[in-house]
């Protein structure tokens, strides 16, 4: 029997998250070609849905793509819990290049509760995984009015460790204070940051 995995060992994990339209897809676009995303598998809900065609380089299977970057793409049709397995095993295949970390883009609808708990609970996935953090971009043109109307945009906000701010150059200075302000109540310990155009460290 294998000694259980220790912490060192296991693949960090992140979770994008962010409501309709906040940036994800071009915040995941700019990482993606980043040299420091080199080695990363990056769960996605549909290829279509992210703009990849600049960075692909040959498909892999029906669901994954290897991109320039080094990055793999899965798309993820089933059960997350499943895409997690398949990838694993097929990187012990060597049927897919290493990967030293895993980033999960949720849908913009997407409760992130119940992808953390997965994570957290589900043995097979504790062996091999853990949950590293989660990032939420939030759109500071709509983000006031998407907070009010959508709970999903709030337990969005709430869950994350790193809140993106997106948009700003075109939500007002006020605007933008005001929202931070709100975050700050919401969830007090994440770190919040602004992207231009999807550009961030």
């Amino acid at each position: 029997m294998a000694p259980p995995s220790q912490p060192g060992d296991l693949i960090p994990v992140t979770i994008l998250t962010g409501f309709l339209g906040s940036g994800k897809t071009t915040l995941l676009n700019k990482l993606l070609s980043h040299p420091d995303t080199e080695e990363t598998a990056v769960l996605i809900n549909e290829f279509g849905e992210v703009g990849l065609d600049h960075l692909l380089v040959r498909e892999v299977s029906e669901t994954i793509v290897l991109l320039k970057s080094g990055c793999l793409c899965c798309s993820v049709r089933g059960e997350m819990i499943d895409a997690l397995r398949d990838l694993f095993l097929k990187r012990v295949r060597g049927e897919v290049p290493e990967f030293k970390r895993v980033v999960i883009e949720t849908t913009g609808l997407a409760d992130p509760a119940p992808v953390i708990h997965t994570l957290m609970t589900d043995p097979l996935l504790g062996a091999r995984y853990r949950l590293d953090g989660i990032t939420t971009t939030l759109d500071a043109l709509n983000a006031g009015r998407q907070l009010n109307t959508y709970p999903e945009s709030v337990k969005q906000a709430a869950l994350a460790d790193r809140i993106v701010l997106t948009k700003t150059d075109l939500a007002g200075a006020a605007e933008t204070g005001a929202l931070l302000a709100r975050i700050k109540r919401l969830n007090p310990t994440a770190r919040t940051v602004c992207a231009v155009n999807g550009v961030i460290d």
